[in-house]
């Protein structure tokens, strides 16, 4: 779509109060369609994504590809089972009936991101439409095979005017100078800042999927081998380009020499003595991205890793150790594969560092007595706590997904997803059949006790 007939699709379809909202069957039946030649091109996603991020078939299919297809048989069904629901009445309005009913915003704005483009594109677009708003998607320029392959799945199953895909015919700036009913917003802190002030400008409800500093403990009784197995995997996947992968380790001070040997020893197990090699090893979006994470491997002890080919912009899976507190492997979110370790002796010490910490969109612990776990569990706030895991609380449907503070606001996946991209609006219907008096000025004393009855007063 070129940029003239983008703008007058945009003008043509404003926000408001009246909504056009496309039939539940009809919906149903294009997010089907939409399912089912998804499959049919999963090799020429599987292609676009290796040639965006170097990612093996295995891992696409893992992360977004399965991932994907749960999320939109979820929506398919809850397309009429969330839709509305009978609420309880109450004394003071008897013997009025009510309805909550799940209306969309409207016209929705979802600016997705380059790092899982097929998921976190998809998700909330399809999410949107499933709720019966129409979908403005703008999408990452980072990654142009994914999105070319996009494009052309969305095309032939929705019209412009139910999912408007955005490329590059439209900078992100331009885009918020429209106004919206709901934006939708996966990315940077700094850019999520720039969209909340566009949004404030309309009283725009949003969701922020930001990032964050996500620490990851390991205490006293984990049990060390599986712990640096699963940190292994869940940090150095998509070479660490996940929001809310583990950013730093806080290992327990008497753990950590073994630890760290586990921790290698997997590292080899997983990429093999030369990671780059492996096949296994994702690669940065483009230059900029590659020489941030090579200014970040300089300083410590190197654990492991630290190796990097140019030319695919691919980075062994790199953990540091004895780095000085400024550094900024501890000040910015890494998102890429280095994993520096910091140290703490007991409970009250890391208790003493997290209150210092701004609130992260995951934390995960392994092992830890009680009293620890029950801090985390209870005190220490974060999008969501995990324990003995990193990652996977994204796998089960029924989990919602959002951040906190810095780490965002809002949250969807699955159901979630579906109420996310609606408004609650109850509706309720009172008889007119006859009508009581005492709610009116003037009623009686015996009445007053009636109400005081009924309310327990």
């Amino acid at each position: 779509m070129d940029r003239d007939l983008l703008h007058k699709t945009l003008d043509n379809n404003p926000a408001g109060a009246v909504l056009d909202i496309i039939p539940q069957k009809i919906r149903r039946a294009k997010l089907r369609d939409f399912r089912k030649r998804l499959v049919k091109a999963r090799e020429e996603i599987y292609a676009a994504l290796a040639a965006d991020l170097h990612r093996s078939n295995a891992d696409t299919l893992m992360a977004e590809f399965i991932p994907l297809i749960d999320i939109i048989r979820c929506l398919e069904k809850y397309i009429f089972s969330l839709a509305s629901e009978t609420l309880s009445g109450a004394p003071a309005t008897f013997p009025a009936t009510a309805k909550l009913y799940r209306e969309p915003y409207g016209r929705v704005l979802v600016i997705s991101t380059w790092n899982y483009p097929l998921l976190l594109s998809l998700e909330p677009a399809l999410g949107a439409f499933a709720a019966g708003n129409r979908v403005i998607l703008k999408l990452s320029p980072r990654s142009p095979y994914t999105n070319s392959a996009m494009v052309k799945l969305l095309k032939s199953c929705f019209s412009s005017d139910e999912i408007l895909v955005v490329n590059d015919e439209m900078e992100l700036h331009e885009l918020l100078s429209y106004r919206y009913d709901y934006i939708f917003f996966t990315g940077s802190s700094s850019a999520g800042k720039e969209v909340c002030m566009h949004a404030a400008k309309n009283l725009t409800p949003c969701t922020m999927e930001l990032g964050g500093k996500n620490p990851c403990i390991v205490a006293e009784k984990a049990n060390l081998k599986i712990a640096a197995r699963r940190i292994a995997w869940g940090k150095f996947f998509n070479a660490g380009q996940s929001c809310a992968a583990p950013d730093y380790l806080l290992v327990q001070k008497d753990i950590k020499d073994e630890f760290l040997n586990h921790l290698a020893a997997e590292i080899r197990n997983v990429y093999g003595q030369n990671p780059l090699d492996s096949g296994f090893c994702s690669g940065m979006p483009d230059d900029d991205a590659y020489n941030r994470i090579i200014h970040f491997i300089s300083g410590g002890r190197l654990i492991s890793g630290g190796d990097k080919n140019p030319a695919s912009r691919v980075i062994e899976p790199t953990v540091i150790d004895r780095l000085p507190e400024d550094s900024p492997l501890f000040q910015e979110e890494i998102f890429g594969p280095v994993l520096p370790i910091r140290q703490f002796a007991t409970d009250e010490e890391l208790q003493a560092y997290l209150a210092g910490l701004d609130r992260p969109l995951a934390a995960y612990c392994f092992g830890g007595s009680e009293k620890l776990k029950k801090f985390l569990r209870d005190r220490f706030s974060c999008g969501a706590m995990v324990f003995n895991d990193v990652l996977i609380h994204f796998c089960n449907m029924n989990i919602p997904f959002g951040g906190v503070g810095k780490s965002g606001f809002g949250a969807y996946h699955g159901a979630k997803t579906f109420l996310t991209f609606t408004h609650e609006k109850p509706v309720m219907i009172q008889s007119s059949w006859f009508d009581l008096p005492f709610r009116y000025p003037k009623f009686s004393n015996l009445f007053r006790k009636v109400l005081e009855w009924l309310y327990r007063m």
